[in-house]
Order: C-alpha cells, then structure tokens, then sequence
C-alpha cells in the first residue's frame, strides 16, 4: 500500500514509527484528484499547479507536493531543509515544500518502483508506442501479472505519477516512454529500470521541440543505452535508423521486420479491410500463419513487436497468439456509421507523416470510394512542408476526394494536385468547421470517409458532426 510515508522516505531522512496515511493515487492535475490523493503542484507554461491546491484539497487530497508554502493554516513541513523536522504521527492534511516538485515526484517514483523485483518493457519510438504498449500487455497478461501506463502517460510528467499503480503483485510493467527533446527518456530510464527496450520507427516528430532528425534519433536511442548487459534491445530491421541504435546498448539485440534477415519476420501479408490482417511469422524453423484484428498494414510490426517481447519473456506460442488475438488491446481508430450508409474512419487522436500514410494505406485496403479528411501535422520543424508534400503524394494515389484542413494541411491538397489529381477532387479548407457542410455535400452511400489530423486542428468535431453512431475500436 502506497503511505505518505513512502514519500516522506524517499524525499528526507524521515522514519516512521507509527501508522501512516494511506494515498490512493498520486496525481499533477486537480481534476484527477480523488479522496486521499497526492497532489504534485507543477509550474508549466500556462498554468501553476499551486493555484489549484486549495482545489484539490476541497476534493479530497491529503497532501500536496509543493515549492512553496500556499496554504497558511496548514500543516507544512519544508523538506527543503536537511533534518527538517517532521511529526510522528503525521496529520492530514499537509503542504510538502521541496525545491524542485518535478524533481520530487520523480525521486519518489524511482523510489516506489524499486520496492518491486518487476520486469520492465520500455517502448519508444515516434510512431506505434501506444498500439505497441496495448498488444505487448495483452501478450504478458498471457502468463504475468501485467501493468501498463494508461492512456498516453508517457513523459517525464506524465510517467512517474502513473508508476505509483504498480502494486506487489505484477511481474511485468510495460511502460511507454516520450519525448520532447534529449535527456527525458534517459530520465525516465533513471527512474524505471528497464530490462527490455522495444524501439519502433523514427519519424521527424516533435521537430520543433527536438531542432532535428539526429536529435531524434539520439533521445531514442537513450532507450537502449540505459539497458543493462543482461537485458534485451528489441529492434526494427526495416528501420536503418533504429538499426543504428544496435551498436550503443551492451544489451543483447532481437530484431524484427518484414526483412527475413531479422530474428523474428512476417511476410505473406494479407489485409482482410476491417476483419484485421493475415500474415505468416517467421522465427528460426517456426513458421506460423496468423489472423489478427488489427488493421492496416502497418499493425503488422505492431505484432511482431509483441511477439517479440513474448518470447524474450519466454512465452510459448500459444500465449503468444492469445494475446495478439485479444480485441480489447486494440485502440484509436474508431468505426463510426456516417451519412447515408457511409463508414468513417475516425483516426484524429494525432498525426506525423508515418501514421498517416498508414492510415491512407488502410484506406486504400477497403472497399469503397474513399474521402480523405486530413489536417496540419504539428511540431515537425524543418521537415513540415515536405512531410506534408509526402502525405499529398500519396492521397493522390488513394484517395477519391481529398479534403485538407488548415494551414498545412493546405500543402497536401497543393501536392495531390502537382501529382495530378483532378482539381474538382481536392477541396480545402481553413477550420473544421468548415469541413462539415462540404462533407455533408459529398458523402454518398458506401463510401469510406478517413478522418485524420494532429489534435490541434480539432477534427474530432468533424466526426462528431458526422457520426451517427460509434461502432467499435481498433489500431
């Protein structure tokens, strides 16, 4: 059980000699905050979290990480202090002052996590971390007692709150890992100890933030340095950037692809549109026809990903197989009944130029005129305007009509029309508000309507203002 304690212990030379208060989760967002949480107040860009603890106090917090005392009556212990004093028994509830709360909170998760003998699975990469991280958990749950991080908590603030979950009992913890820039996967590495690093695909997201492809590649790339000797470096084959990574970790190397040369390969692959994918695995003298409900091509590497984290982990096939089978580790793109009989593909839960294309290619594998609804990519630096000319590129080859959405977006209709598609085909817009009425417009009976675009641009509402019913989740 998760105390105050655990915190206090992990943050000063504090040693318990009676009861301690039990926290129920630990959380950096007042809305999150349930009866006795921990709350973390963090100083971003927009917002203090130290405005918001009176909030979370008034819903049921029993203390609060804090960098500055903001709740006078309180009771405070300032652990910014070595041998600051702190009450035995301690009362709630009370304000924590350090000096760096993120810091705190980091400090206190590594602490927690390693109270636990449990295996852990980092998943990196630009594309594919969270499909990644729900079939790799279903595979574990085979056998282990499997924890995931939920949602998208992926990064140096997002993670270490959602590590405080790990309880006693599981034996395999498959974490995903973000980034923004160099360091923040290494930290999270500092902080999780992983044994198995999986790397996906390096793609120029976050460009902005990072400044260039090479910086990409070396924060990833973090993943497999922080793997210690006895430890295993999951590899994509087809990916020469990931292959790169082979040469800097002192782990072992298991590789994976559509290339026969990898450790673990596909290949007869088959798409079966919204009944999921066939295909044949390869590993040493196995060879496995497979059906899986995943969709698109590329939900291919998306199970040899989580075949290979199986049998690193020792799996035999048929778990293995019981796992990739399990709809309930599909996730994202969501099937909805659209205007006049029509199926819209509702993939706006983000974008870079890979999954988009991946989603154009499954686009391609269904039967019916295809729409094309596409919006800005965001954060991609000096690779925005010809990442948005690739994505155009290829709406032209799949795509019936073609309606882009904002500034950027604008560059792919631009580039499907240099490409040769007819002009009457391509519509642009600038806000998707704009988009419903065209659409509504155009949509005619069976047709497939793919919706897709970062989640700045708010496509969402595009589907919501289409959809007249949600049919199913998948990745």
């Amino acid at each position: 059980m998760l105390t105050l304690g655990h915190i206090l212990k992990a943050l000063s030379d504090y040693r318990p000699t009676g009861e301690e208060p039990a926290l129920s989760t630990v959380v950096t967002d007042s809305r999150e905050v349930e009866r006795g949480s921990l709350f973390v107040a963090l100083e971003g860009e927009r917002r203090d979290g130290h405005d918001y603890v009176a909030e979370a106090l008034a819903g049921g917090a029993i203390a609060a990480l804090i960098e500055r005392p903001v709740v006078p009556e309180m009771l405070t212990i300032d652990l910014r202090q070595e041998a600051s004093p702190v009450p035995d028994p301690i009362s709630t509830p009370v304000q924590l002052v350090v000096e760096d709360s993120v810091r705190a909170m980091q400090v206190a998760a590594a602490a927690w996590r390693d109270l636990f003998p449990v295996r852990v699975i980092g998943i990196t990469g630009s594309v594919g971390k969270s499909s990644t991280k729900e079939l790799t958990h279903a595979v574990l749950s085979s056998r282990y007692r499997t924890f995931k991080t939920p949602g998208n908590r992926n990064s140096v603030l997002g993670l270490p709150p959602a590590l405080f979950q790990l309880r006693p009992y599981h034996q395999r913890a498959v974490l995903e890992m973000g980034m923004y820039t160099t360091g923040e996967i290494a930290r999270l590495c500092e902080i999780t100890r992983p044994t198995i690093g999986v790397v996906t695909m390096i793609d120029p997201v976050h460009m902005e933030r990072a400044g260039s492809l090479e910086n990409i590649v070396a924060a990833k790339q973090e993943l497999v340095e922080a793997l210690p000797p006895d430890g295993v470096a999951i590899l994509n084959q087809d990916e020469p950037l990931v292959m790169g990574m082979a040469s800097q970790t002192a782990a072992r190397i298991f590789t994976y692809g559509l290339d026969p040369r990898a450790d673990l390969w596909a290949d007869e692959i088959e798409s079966g549109g919204l009944d999921g994918m066939r295909f044949t695995l390869h590993y040493g003298r196995t060879k496995l026809h497979t059906h899986v409900p995943l969709l698109g091509r590329h939900s291919v590497h998306t199970a040899l990903r989580a075949a290979a984290v199986g049998l690193v982990e020792g799996l035999s096939w048929d778990e293995i197989m019981q796992g990739l089978k399990d709809e309930a580790a599909q996730l994202r793109l969501i099937t909805a009944s659209g205007p006049a009989d029509s199926l819209i593909l509702d993939d706006t839960y983000n974008a870079s130029p890979a999954s988009v294309i991946a989603a154009l290619n499954l686009l391609d594998d269904l039967q019916g005129r295809h729409i094309a609804v596409l919006g800005d990519m965001l954060e991609l630096g000096e690779a925005e305007e010809e990442s948005h000319r690739l994505v155009g590129r290829r709406a032209r080859r799949v795509a019936d009509i073609l309606l882009t959405v904002g500034r950027r977006g604008r560059l792919i209709g631009e580039e499907a029309l240099r490409a040769g598609m007819p002009r009457q085909r391509v519509l642009m817009v600038e806000k998707a508000e704009e988009a419903v009425p065209l659409l509504k417009e155009t949509i005619e009976a069976g047709d497939v309507v793919l919706v897709k675009g970062s989640r700045g641009v708010a496509l969402d509402q595009v589907v919501a203002a289409l959809a007249q019913g949600r049919d199913r989740k998948r990745d």
